[in-house]
């Protein structure tokens, strides 16, 4: 039965001693996760050595439904070079041909192509041999998230006639779906015992990844993490985040250590198959069982992997500083018990700012430890001194602590870098000149005269009274500085009081003024807008007149001529102040409407003026529009006169 991959792992840090997973992972990425091949790629390759793998070839043996061992096989010297051959480098036949075992719906389908083929062709190749369209594959054991869709499939360091797994997903996603949910960012709520992480991780990143990150944040190894809130998705540690269907825009996971599974895996380590590889010839086998009784910890077994190394209080090559330091917390807490200082989890430069600025009567000090595992006075400091009662209740009360592990030289600059963007150059070089057998150190900082320095440095050689007589001097230091800092914060604050009355007053003044002469304004506006509105009304009904005038003089008959047969003259009287009359001549068969439209051309219409006759007298408005002049008694003349209505 093959091995699983957490298995795998295990064995590989066992016997190569590679504390950092992320480092055993890429060995064993670069190995195809073929465990001869990874050791042989990191263990000195000795001739004269009995042990060395590059003259022992080691297979695997099953002797458990979970658990593998690896036992020596001897081989005779002449074939000794070729067996160092086949299980260093893959055995291609063919240089330029990449054969590969497709296992799909119970099947194998044996599929070789160009090593220059890129993922993309290959599986477009699975979809002509297997039927599953590319959008709905889900392939494991072709490298995880290095096997893009671009990527040559010479650059994944396949072996000849490698087993990949083909699935096909349960709904079928557009291609602008799945570029979109490749690029989203997801936020993971991870909750662990009392503790709760918030991580985020682009859509390319698979579920493997994120449990390995969660190990190196709780200790939980991967094998003994059990999850809760993970999609039901096959293949789940091999897929990426955008293809697992979490909840946007956060979803919330826990995770917990599976004790009994632990234990158990561990008696199964303590059931292997010892080697004695001293004696090539004479190699002895034994089976030893250990009672479960005396079974040790986890924490026991895990140092027994790690040939009794302790794991450091913060990992190699940490690139984000705030993960460090949550790290750093947890394994400090793990390893010296609950009595320890409580380490804030965040950056130096949050850590300054909680501390050093704020308000004067809202200050701390800030405690920087320095921890170091080459050290001889590390374990006395952090167990005797960090964790005595009085130590305690003075960094608590007064103190906010901030620790570092600087036992990998990529930690030490990147607090380093750290110290010298928040305090300046002389503080790094402080850090930078305590020799390691004096750690480890705690770094005192507090803020004096609005500069905020390293105060002073207390060594690890110290007894538990030197360290307090430290503590002390700092805090009434501090103390002493506080209420100088307070003293003038309050004056600076009386000025500021006085200074903001006034522009207060000023303000109100000012805005006084404004709204009087917005009211002013105001008012302009609106006469101005009631003399526009009256202007517009009156030419309005002017060019209504217009109309009217135009339209009636359109109407208006021709004038006849003054020797024509039955015309008659109209003299029309205007009124006050005109003193002057119109005269017209109209046909006598000419009707009322026709005189009432001369006069509306005139300017005079009807509406507005009564036409009076003078005997008898009457008004001609209101007489039939459609009389003729002869009919009215107005020929052959007659003089009538215009009223206002």
């Amino acid at each position: 039965m093959a091995e699983n991959r957490e298995e795998i792992l295990a064995n590989f840090q066992g016997i190569t001693n590679i504390e950092d997973v992320a480092e055993a992972i890429l060995h064993l990425d670069e190995s195809n996760w073929d465990l001869l091949t990874a050791i042989n790629r990191v263990m000195p390759q000795d001739g004269n050595s009995q042990n060395s793998v590059s003259h022992n070839t080691d297979d695997v043996e099953m002797i458990d439904e979970d658990i593998s061992v690896i036992t020596p096989k001897t081989h005779p010297p002449d074939r000794e070079e070729n067996i160092q051959a086949s299980t260093s480098s893959p055995r291609n036949s063919t240089p330029n041909l990449v054969e590969l075992q497709v296992h799909y719906n119970n099947k194998m389908h044996e599929i070789k192509m160009s090593s220059s083929a890129t993922v993309r062709d290959l599986k477009r190749r699975l979809e002509a041999v297997c039927g599953v369209p590319v959008c709905r594959q889900q392939i494991s054991g072709l490298g995880g998230s290095q096997a893009t869709s671009s990527t040559a499939l010479a650059a994944l360091g396949l072996q000849r006639n490698a087993v990949i797994r083909l699935k096909s997903a349960n709904q079928q996603m557009a291609d602008d779906e799945v570029a979109e949910r490749l690029t989203t960012t997801y936020v993971l709520r991870v909750k662990h015992d009392e503790k709760e992480y918030t991580l985020k991780y682009p859509g390319t990143k698979t579920v493997q990844e994120v449990k390995n990150d969660i190990y190196s944040l709780t200790d939980v190894p991967v094998r003994h993490q059990v999850w809760t809130g993970w999609p039901p998705v096959m293949g789940l540690d091999d897929t990426v985040l955008a293809m697992v269907g979490l909840d946007l825009p956060q979803h919330d996971l826990t995770v917990r250590q599976d004790l009994a599974n632990a234990n158990t895996n561990l008696k199964k380590e303590y059931k292997r198959i010892i080697v004695d590889s001293s004696d090539s010839d004479n190699s002895s086998v034994e089976e030893i069982e250990d009672s479960g009784d005396n079974f040790p910890a986890e924490d026991d077994m895990f140092d027994l992997m790690h040939s009794g190394r302790i794991v450091p209080l913060m990992s190699d090559h940490m690139e984000d500083e705030a993960l460090a330091c949550i790290q750093f917390a947890n394994r400090f807490r793990a390893r010296y018990g609950p009595n320890t200082p409580n380490f804030f989890e965040g950056t130096l430069q949050d850590a300054i700012k909680e501390s050093c600025l704020k308000p004067a009567k809202e200050r701390k000090l800030l405690g920087v430890y320095l921890h170091h595992e080459q050290s001889v006075l590390s374990n006395v400091f952090c167990a005797q001194l960090l964790g005595c009662d009085t130590v305690l209740q003075t960094l608590a009360a007064n103190f906010l602590l901030y620790g570092w592990d600087l036992s990998y030289p990529d930690n030490t600059n990147m607090l380093v870098n750290s110290i010298a963007n928040a305090l300046g150059p002389v503080a790094s070089m402080t850090v930078r000149s305590i020799p390691v057998d004096r750690l480890p150190a705690l770094l005192i900082i507090m803020r004096m005269r609005s500069n905020t320095e390293i105060y002073s440095v207390i060594n690890g050689n110290v007894g538990v009274s030197e360290l307090v007589g430290g503590l002390v001097e700092a805090i009434e230091r501090f103390a002493a500085q506080r209420e100088e800092d307070a003293r003038l914060e309050r004056e600076r604050d009386a000025r500021q009081r006085v200074k903001l009355e006034q522009d207060e007053a000023y303000q109100r003044s000012l805005e006084a003024d404004r709204a009087k002469e917005e009211i002013k304004k105001q008012q302009e506006l609106e006469i101005k807008q009631e003399l526009e509105r009256a202007e517009s009304e009156r030419l309005i009904e002017e060019a209504r007149k217009e109309e009217q005038r135009l339209q009636a003089a359109g109407r208006v008959p021709c004038e006849p001529a003054a020797d024509s047969a039955e015309v008659c003259r109209v003299r029309v009287r205007l009124p006050p102040p005109h003193h002057h009359c119109l005269e017209r001549r109209f046909y006598a068969t000419d009707t009322l409407a026709a005189l009432l439209d001369y006069l509306a051309s005139k300017g005079y219409p009807q509406e507005n003026y009564k036409v009076i006759s003078s005997w008898p007298r009457r008004d001609l408005t209101l007489e039939s529009h459609s009389s003729t002049m002869k009919a009215l008694k107005l020929y052959p003349q007659e003089t009538i006169m215009l009223e206002e209505r």
